[in-house]
């Protein structure tokens, strides 16, 4: 079921969003040669307490998983797509790219953002790869308007991605988002103009898409949250938490 958010609602969100953003960014900073994926997990949880809000993905439990996730944010290295759980063991290196995937509870309601950062120098390919995967999110969030649909999104994506040649992940998606973390609709980053739910205002959609150096496929490891690449080769992911207008749309994850 399709939630429209109330007024109030949105002004919520709208904080919650520019609270996640402004964090995020500061998580990034931190991203370093020879600091642990937990040690900016642990950070992410001491700015969402200090605000007086709460980790959406803390002890979140997906349906069908088999334990909550054990963490606040999702870090995802190198050739992994998402979900990667933090560990002190892993260590972050230069050349690396790390993709910082965070929701926030604000209020009651929930704003998600990812972004992809390098760590120190990386390779051209690597840098090219986050540049076209955030302007891909761009193409998406540019056609996210009311009286358009998810497939409309999607194909905007598509066609943007496919001359690069990167594998566009098809087995995740962007969401609705707001009362609870993963609402309806499912917006894949792939699709066909006019198909799929019509965009209204009111409507609070993430949208993010995943995009792989190489194939499109991925497998997901033994501890059932942590996605990788099916040949090994990089992957990049963003997100934002978008509004539907009347006026168009409206980036909630904003500084």
């Amino acid at each position: 079921m399709i939630v429209i958010k109330t007024p109030e609602e949105i002004e919520i969100l709208r904080e919650g969003g520019k609270r996640l953003a402004t964090i995020l960014h500061k998580i990034k900073e931190k991203v370093a040669p020879g600091v642990s994926t937990k040690d900016l997990d642990t950070y992410a949880t001491k700015l969402i307490r200090e605000m007086g809000d709460e980790p959406a993905f803390l002890n979140y439990r997906p349906e069908g998983a088999k334990m909550p996730f054990p963490a606040s944010l999702c870090v995802s290295v190198n050739d992994e797509v998402v979900h990667g759980i933090p560990s002190p063991k892993r260590i972050l290196k230069e050349g690396d790219i790390v993709a910082l995937d965070l929701g926030l509870k604000h209020k009651g309601l929930f704003t998600d953002m990812a972004l992809t950062a390098p760590v120190g120098a990386v390779s051209a390919s690597a840098a090219k790869l986050l540049k076209i995967t955030e302007q891909a999110l761009q193409a998406g969030i540019n056609i996210a308007v009311a009286g358009n649909t998810v497939g409309d999104i999607g194909d905007s994506i598509e066609n943007f991605v496919r001359p690069h040649g990167y594998g566009i992940v098809e087995v995740l998606s962007g969401h609705g988002v707001g009362r609870t973390i993963h609402e309806d609709p499912y917006i894949p980053n792939f699709g066909k103009k006019g198909t799929g739910v019509k965009l209204v205002p009111g409507m609070v959609i993430a949208l993010e898409p995943m995009l792989n150096a190489g194939t499109k496929n991925v497998t997901l490891d033994k501890d059932g949250y942590t996605f990788r690449t099916a040949d090994g080769k990089p992957s990049a992911h963003f997100e934002h938490t978008i509004l539907i207008t009347n006026d168009g749309p409206e980036i909630l994850t904003k500084i």
